[in-house]
């Protein structure tokens, strides 16, 4: 009984000391849906909203923890955008929450500088990069719906759409399925919760909604997705549906014990750039350097920054000189594009046998 009443006193404090807090900031936090939320952007915010790779994951808090130490403590890295505490109907914390930055590398700050930071009982806190997942997908839809048609259609029933595929229905009157891609993790989730009952009032249509993750893909979309990118950094931060052509191509290339040759029929360079648009990552940029040529090659370091994607991805090779300047960039551009390709997709995907 006294370890009870202990415990209710220092819950008791824990709280006047949160709302005093609230009191002396002026800080707003908004309570939705399970979790309480600061920012989005914050009063005074300037600047774009952040991309992918700028939040992370944050665990082991303890339960009467709440954001009057938190939200100091993840500000002292860099400026917050956005602060989300998952919170229990009785008041208390569920043990976890997200910080997200203005950008990449103030999240990777926030990793080093705060992952197992000690808290008081010896509990340390675990800071991860969050894995964001922003794709769901959309089962029994009508057959026949366009791309466009469906992305009005979520339009007017969620927020955050920014890219639809469609798989077309099969023989004997099948319904379609669709991928949708959406801005954020937030704005996916909040999508998910409403989706089913929007579309059945809204349209009068009844569809299946679920996450883009493990074993819960439909079967067309595991055939279509031959590996999950793994970036570099703490975690991965996404998947993406890759071609088994370009892989086919890539994994080729892979194995050609030879200096490296441009090839059209594997345009990786295009390839890249088409999933980095899918799944919001910005364009890549290229920094491509030559060196002096070693028994009748030229060596070639280079760097592709992806600005979605925390590190850039770093290598070399030996390419044949080529008289053309244009070529050449072509050249070292396709062979970056395909280690990036590769890299992403991780040996899984360049040994399948599809």
């Amino acid at each position: 009984v006294e370890g009870r009443e202990a415990c209710e006193v220092l819950s008791a404090q824990r709280r006047r000391s949160f709302e005093d807090w609230l009191e002396t900031t002026s800080i707003t936090l908004t309570q939705v849906n399970g979790q309480r939320k600061y920012g989005g952007p914050p009063t005074g915010w300037i600047g774009p909203a952040p991309g992918p790779g700028c939040e992370v994951f944050i665990c082991c808090i303890p339960r009467n923890m709440f954001e009057d130490c938190l939200i100091p403590l993840f500000q002292i890295v860099a400026p917050l955008y956005e602060f989300r505490l998952m919170m229990n109907i009785s008041g208390q914390n569920r043990g976890f929450a997200y910080a997200k930055y203005g950008r990449t590398m103030d999240a990777e700050a926030a990793i080093r500088a705060l992952h197992l930071h000690p808290l008081q009982g010896g509990v340390r806190l675990v800071v991860r990069l969050s894995t964001e997942k922003r794709q769901l997908c959309l089962g029994e839809l009508p057959a026949g719906v366009s791309e466009e048609a469906l992305l009005n259609m979520l339009r007017v029933v969620s927020d955050g759409v920014t890219g639809v595929i469609v798989r077309e229905a099969g023989p004997r009157g099948r319904a379609a399925s669709a991928l949708v891609l959406y801005s954020s993790h937030y704005t996916a989730s909040m999508a998910l919760k409403v989706l089913v009952q929007a579309f059945k009032k809204q349209f009068g249509i009844f569809i299946t909604v679920h996450w883009l993750s493990g074993s819960s893909k439909p079967r067309h979309y595991e055939r279509e997705e031959v590996g999950a990118l793994a970036y570099p950094g703490p975690t991965p931060v996404g998947q993406a549906l890759l071609t088994p052509t370009c892989f086919q191509s890539v994994r080729a290339a892979s194995h050609d014990p030879h200096p490296q040759h441009f090839s059209r029929s594997c345009n990786a360079v295009g390839c890249l750039r088409r999933v980095c648009e899918l799944y919001g990552f910005g364009v890549p940029l290229y920094d491509v350097r030559y060196h002096t040529n070693t028994n009748g090659f030229l060596c070639v370091t280079y760097s592709v920054l992806v600005p979605g994607l925390p590190k850039p991805f770093c290598g070399a090779a030996k390419v044949f000189p080529c008289p053309s300047t244009n070529t050449m960039k072509d050249e070292a551009h396709h062979i970056a594009a395909k280690q990036v390709l590769k890299a992403m997709a991780l040996d899984c995907s360049l040994t399948n046998g599809t």
